[in-house]
């Protein structure tokens, strides 16, 4: 902190906080919700994060509707092992529709014009569809595992299983978005100003932001990051242990490196999407008083955003079987088109893992 500055930072109002030194005895002055925030950063930077939200919006918007019409019209797309798919693009709907679109239009005003009711619903939303989002993948990861894995014997994977599984995600959504709108935590403007979500800034306050940095960061980040990388771990043992019975064939190697590859692209999209926000919040809140770059903090906050585009590709359009199936149906085709084939939710993973456990168990009967 700069000697002859002011720190004004304990005086702030309960709806906002600049976590810089200000040389300013009316913080109001500078409020993000009354006044441009250009002494935080140059407009370019503000056009910059703006453009890149209309981008999420442009992209996401229609991958993710795409998917719930399709398959809600089209039975074919309503299988079970689906369902937590559809749950993921409601979950980016909900972040597109108020998260990002509020942080387009606010980054291109340069202050939080929306005022503080629309912050706190920006950041309840955002946090909700985002912890949605990412539980939504660990669910996807613990589904795959018990299909493929089979840890429990002859357990038969049904609809049941699947809507408990999306009920999930809602609930642990609720129970870490909510606290902030009741006191644990706070929504606030961030970084920039120009977008709301928990306060990671303030400690030894009345709002316990040290343990709801630690909840969220735990539960909401560590423990599904731990599902995803045990359920795809074993997949990987299961499909090394089934190739090695069968003839090392090139069949069996393209399989065990098709789907090893497959599953560095989903952990490694769940780790750039998360780890950078998870990693700020944690940092912010345990190093309060440091100075850093209110861009930086930005940053990660935006980029979280754009998992709402790249988590569609990699588990949906990415799928060769399903986004056939999507252009079809939304080419408008004959029902025919659309009629059940084949019952998958990864076509590298579900076609090539179901061959090989076909070899080992010889179960015809056996999709995924």
């Amino acid at each position: 902190m700069s000697k002859g500055r002011p720190d004004l930072r304990m005086e702030m109002p309960d709806d906002f906080y600049l976590p810089i030194p200000v040389e300013t005895t009316n913080i109001t002055s500078l409020s993000p919700f009354l006044v441009p925030q250009t002494h935080l950063g140059s407009p370019g930077v503000f056009m910059s994060m703006s453009a890149f939200m209309l981008f999420t919006i442009i992209f996401g918007f229609p991958l993710n509707v795409l998917t719930i019409v399709c398959t809600a019209k089209y039975k074919k797309l309503r299988s079970h092992l689906n369902y937590i798919l559809v749950n993921l693009s409601v979950a980016n709907l909900i972040v597109l529709c108020f998260g990002s679109t509020m942080a387009f239009y606010s980054f291109s005003q340069m202050y939080f014009s929306l005022g503080v009711v629309a912050c706190k619903l920006e950041g309840f939303t955002a946090t909700l569809g985002g912890i949605m989002s990412l539980w939504s993948l660990a669910v996807v990861a613990f589904e795959r595992f018990l299909v493929i894995c089979k840890p429990m014997g002859s357990f038969t994977f049904r609809d049941t299983h699947a809507i408990a599984g999306c009920a999930l995600t809602w609930i642990i959504a609720l129970v870490a978005a909510v606290p902030p709108l009741v006191g644990w935590s706070r929504y606030i403007p961030e970084g920039l100003q120009c977008s709301c979500g928990p306060d990671w800034y303030t400690v030894n306050n009345k709002w316990n932001n040290e343990s709801y940095v630690l909840f969220l960061f735990c539960f909401c980040f560590g423990f599904p990051l731990a599902i995803i990388v045990f359920s795809y771990g074993r997949l990987l043992l299961t499909l090394h242990a089934v190739a090695k019975q069968q003839e090392q064939s090139a069949t069996t190697q393209k399989a065990e490196r098709e789907v090893t590859r497959m599953v560095i692209v989903m952990v490694a999209a769940f780790l750039l999407c998360w780890l950078p926000y998870a990693s700020f919040a944690l940092w912010a809140s345990t190093h309060r008083g440091e100075s850093f770059d209110l861009r930086m903090a930005s940053i990660p906050s935006v980029f979280s955003k754009a998992s709402t585009v790249y988590n569609p590709i990699i588990y949906i359009m990415m799928n060769r079987q399903v986004r056939k199936d999507l252009i079809l149906c939304s080419a408008r085709q004959q029902e025919t088109f659309c009629e059940p084939r084949w019952t998958s939710n990864h076509r590298q993973i579900s076609s090539l893992l179901g061959y090989l456990y076909h070899l080992k168990h010889k179960d015809n009967s056996f999709r995924w």
